[in-house]
């Protein structure tokens, strides 16, 4: 009896307002620690990146993202080739090592030029680059992963609750960095970065055998199947200018990218010019993380299934851009620091809270080769085209100052806001297909 009351809270807590189902506990809980791991390894390390930006120089910004999106070019096809040539279940444990591996490296030649005095300028220039393959590949593989593993009617429900672990990730990450960063310095962060990476290969070797006992009539078809994507490396690319639903997305994925660069790079000029010092850039950076997934968290939590459930996935696809149009126009009447980070935070809260779940739900119609090809395509090279537009635009527009710039970029928010509410119906289209197809 004296369990009783936590036998009803458990049960209140977890379906009725997390709105999980008992045989989905354990795959929701490997999925949120796998996101946690994930986001909790990047927000260790993505200040100190905006913080190398920063020591970079704020006018080499855009080369940084364009020497991102070369490298991107390149490593989308080698991901393609790798994707139609290995199962799943082989090629993602080794996605993660790789990325991990990295981490040991840069914190070894790091470490060496600190104790040796060493200006480290360029190898923060190659850990800029780096870092922001890096992040796009690995939530991009993750949320593939849990497309595959998931139905379209189980997304709905469970991606705002999975994407919380990834929210809850990045706060512990963003505050360990902020406490830590100026006692220990930054380099000294990254051993623990790579140890919650080497765990995320845990949470996919769990979630693997929930699939083989989920599913195991019809393993074939799921991520732990012995069989190849196959197709086209570049299939993922031609997928993108074949098809509406996907040019739509990648379409808003650039101008969601482009707006985001803005205020980085008006962040970066406002930073460079009242903080100084690279530990003090990186803890003010951390703390904008801290307060962007701290809101995130409790829109994934509580709010975004909601949403969804209630309005479609085209009106939580337009909250973001409707707040861009809103938060540029105060940006143009008062372009200064804290107009910047809290329309940073804003924006960083509500994409991470609404569009990004979101969005990886439109990828719940389409084909296992479209989920891992076709969207990493786009969450990589296509939003890091947009990164490049991004800065490049500002670059050239840096006589018209912060505020010229922001009235530059409203009317792009608007047809994004159009192109969300554009998606939302065709989801439901391919939905109803699917459904009178037989398939769930």
């Amino acid at each position: 009896m004296a369990s009783n009351p936590i036998d009803k809270f458990r049960t209140f807590l977890f379906v009725r307002v997390l709105r999980l189902e008992r045989h989905e506990f354990y795959a929701v809980s490997w999925s949120f620690a796998y996101f946690f791991c994930v986001l909790a390894s990047y927000y260790m390390l993505r200040p100190v990146r905006d913080a190398m930006a920063v020591g970079s120089g704020a006018d080499t910004i855009p080369y940084l993202f364009l020497g991102t999106f070369a490298v991107m070019l390149i490593a989308t096809p080698v991901f393609g080739w790798i994707a139609s040539r290995f199962p799943r279940r082989v090629f993602l444990p080794w996605i993660y090592l790789f990325f991990a591996s990295n981490i040991l490296i840069f914190w070894v030649i790091f470490s060496r030029l600190i104790d040796d005095g060493q200006e480290h300028v360029w190898l923060g220039r190659a850990f800029f680059v780096w870092i922001s393959v890096f992040i796009l590949f690995v939530v991009s593989v993750f949320w593939s992963f849990m497309a595959d593993i998931f139905t379209r009617e189980q997304g709905r429900r469970l991606f705002g609750v999975i994407a919380a672990g990834g929210s809850i990730g990045a706060l512990l990450g963003g505050g360990v960095t902020s406490l830590l960063v100026v006692t220990i310095g930054f380099h000294n962060l990254f051993p623990i970065a790579a140890m919650l990476l080497l765990f995320a290969i845990v949470c996919i070797r769990r979630l693997r055998i929930w699939v083989a006992h989920e599913y195991e009539d019809e393993i074939i078809e799921t991520a732990d199947s012995e069989t190849a994507l196959g197709g086209n490396p570049f299939s993922g690319i031609t997928h993108v200018f074949s098809s509406r639903y996907f040019s739509a997305i990648a379409i808003c994925s650039v101008i969601a990218s482009l707006l985001g660069t803005a205020l980085y790079m008006f962040a970066a000029q406002l930073v460079e010019q009242t903080i100084p010092g690279t530990d003090e850039r990186t803890q003010f950076f951390s703390n904008i993380n801290l307060a962007t997934n701290f809101l995130a968290l409790f829109g994934q939590l509580f709010v975004v299934k909601h949403v969804v459930s209630r309005f479609g996935i085209g009106v939580s696809l337009s909250l973001m851009p409707i707040l861009s149009v809103a938060g540029f126009v105060l940006l143009a009447v008062d372009p200064v620091l804290g107009v910047v980070a809290l329309l940073t935070i804003a924006r960083r809260a509500l994409g991470f809270g609404f569009s990004k779940p979101t969005t990886d739900m439109l990828y719940s119609v389409v084909t296992p080769e479209e989920k891992y090809k076709t969207k990493n395509f786009i969450d990589t090279a296509v939003y890091r085209f947009g990164d490049v537009i991004g800065t490049w635009a500002v670059k050239l527009m840096t006589g018209l100052g912060i505020a010229g710039v922001s009235v530059v970029m409203l009317p792009f928010a608007v047809i994004w806001a159009a192109l969300a509410l554009w998606l939302g119906r065709d989801y439901r289209r391919q939905a109803r297909q699917l459904r009178d197809s037989g398939i769930a």
